[in-house]
C-alpha cells in the first residue's frame, strides 16, 4: 500500500495569544497595551511590547491593512512641538498627503531613542504606511524595523550622501562652514557658539563640526570657554552670554547660535549690558524665524525652505508606495540672510 505523501506544515503567523505567553501576561493585557496603554504599568507595557516585536506580530487593525496593503495612513516622528519650524514641516507632509487620500499622524521623540523606538513601535502598529523621520539620531533599530515591515521611510532636515537611509534636507555641516566663512570674510578671529544638545541630535553634531572645521581651515580653534550647548531657549541665550563673559579675555567678536531663539536671547543679554549690536559683537541665528527681521538690530540668520522639504519628502514615499524608486533630490539650499546684526571686526 502506498503511503501518502504528508504537506509540509507551514509555520502559522504570529498570534495574540503568541505574544501573551512570551510576555507572561493575558491577551487581555497583550490587547489593553496596544490599545488603550495608559492602563498597562510602563514595565508590562515594555515586556508586551518587546515580546511582539521579537515575534514579529502587529495588532489585528495593522494586519488587515497590511493585507489589504492599504491603510490609508503615513506617519512622521519628530523631535519636539515646541520648535515652529516642526509645524512648518508637517503642514507640508500634510498637505501633500492629504491630496493623495492619506491622513497623516504625529509623534514625538523629545530626542529620546526609547521613546522614538515606542512612537515608531505604535505607529508600525497602526497599519501606517510610510513614515518620515527628522534626523538619523536613534540607531539603526528603528530603520531595521521599519524595513523589515516593509514600511518605506525618509529621514528629514539633514542630508546625508553617506547615509545607508534615504535623507532629504540641507547639508547641515556643509551649510555651517559656509556660516563661520562669512564671519571670516569679515575679519572675525574669535568666534563662539552657542548651540543644543548634540547628544541624539546628528544635525546639531554635524553643524558644530562644520564651524570647527571652517575656523581649522583657517588656522583658528574655538576656545573651550566660547563653546556652550543646552536646552536651546531664550534664557538659555542670555545665560549663555552671560557665562562667555564672564569667563573672561578674549572674548568672541562674533557668536553663531544654533538657532533664533538663542540668538534673541544673546541680543536681549547684550542689549542689557550695553554691548553694541554689531560694534562690539556679530551675532548670527539660525532657521530665520519671522522675528528675526524685527529685532534691535535685525538679525542675521539663515532660511532653509522647510515647507519645500516636507513636500519633497512627501512626493518621494507616495512614489515609493506606487512601487516605484524615485531618486532622491539634491541637498536643499540653505540662505543666509544678512541683516544688521553682523558687520566687519572692529578688533
Amino acid at each position: 500500500m502506498t503511503k501518502a505523501i504528508e504537506e509540509p506544515t507551514m509555520p502559522r503567523s504570529p498570534r495574540a495569544v503568541d505574544v501573551a505567553k512570551v510576555a507572561g501576561v493575558s491577551q487581555a493585557t497583550v490587547s489593553r497595551t496596544f490599545n488603550e496603554p495608559d492602563k498597562v504599568q510602563p514595565h508590562i507595557r515594555q515586556r508586551v511590547l518587546a515580546a511582539a516585536e521579537s515575534l514579529g506580530w502587529l495588532p489585528h487593525g495593522a494586519g488587515s491593512a497590511l493585507a489589504r496593503r492599504r491603510s490609508l495612513i503615513a506617519g512622521a516622528l519628530i523631535p519636539t512641538l515646541a520648535n515652529g519650524i516642526f509645524a512648518t514641516h508637517v503642514a507640508a507632509l500634510q498637505e501633500v498627503f492629504s491630496d493623495a487620500g492619506i491622513n497623516l499622524i504625529v509623534s514625538v521623540s523629545n530626542h529620546d531613542p526609547a521613546q522614538a523606538m515606542r512612537s515608531t513601535q505604535a505607529m508600525l502598529a497602526r497599519g501606517v504606511e510610510a513614515i518620515t523621520v527628522v534626523g538619523e539620531d536613534f540607531g539603526d533599530p528603528i530603520f531595521d524595523l521599519m524595513a523589515a515591515r516593509r514600511v518605506p521611510y525618509v529621514i528629514t532636515h539633514g542630508f546625508n550622501a553617506n547615509s545607508r537611509h534615504p535623507t532629504i534636507g540641507i547639508d547641515n555641516f556643509k551649510t555651517f562652514q559656509e556660516i563661520t566663512n562669512y564671519l571670516l570674510s569679515l575679519g572675525h578671529t574669535t568666534v563662539g557658539m552657542i548651540a543644543p544638545p548634540q547628544a541624539n541630535n546628528a544635525r546639531v553634531e554635524a553643524r558644530v563640526g562644520g564651524v570647527r572645521d571652517a575656523l581649522a581651515a583657517a588656522g583658528l580653534g574655538m576656545r573651550p570657554k566660547h563653546f556652550i550647548e543646552g536646552p536651546w531657549s531664550i534664557q538659555f541665550g542670555r545665560d549663555s552670554l552671560a557665562a562667555i563673559l564672564a569667563a573672561g579675555s578674549p572674548t568672541p567678536t562674533a557668536i553663531i547660535c544654533g538657532n533664533d531663539q538663542i540668538a534673541f536671547g544673546v541680543l536681549t543679554e547684550a542689549r542689557a549690558r550695553g554691548i553694541s549690536i554689531p560694534n562690539d559683537l556679530s551675532i548670527i541665528g539660525f532657521d530665520d524665524d519671522p522675528i528675526a527681521q524685527h529685532t534691535t538690530p535685525p538679525l542675521t540668520s539663515v532660511k532653509v525652505d522647510r515647507a519645500s522639504m516636507g513636500q519633497e519628502a512627501a512626493l518621494y514615499l507616495l512614489a515609493r508606495l506606487r512601487g516605484e524608486m524615485p531618486d532622491l533630490p539634491p541637498p536643499m539650499q540653505a540662505k543666509l540672510i544678512v541683516r544688521g546684526s553682523t558687520a566687519p571686526a572692529k578688533r
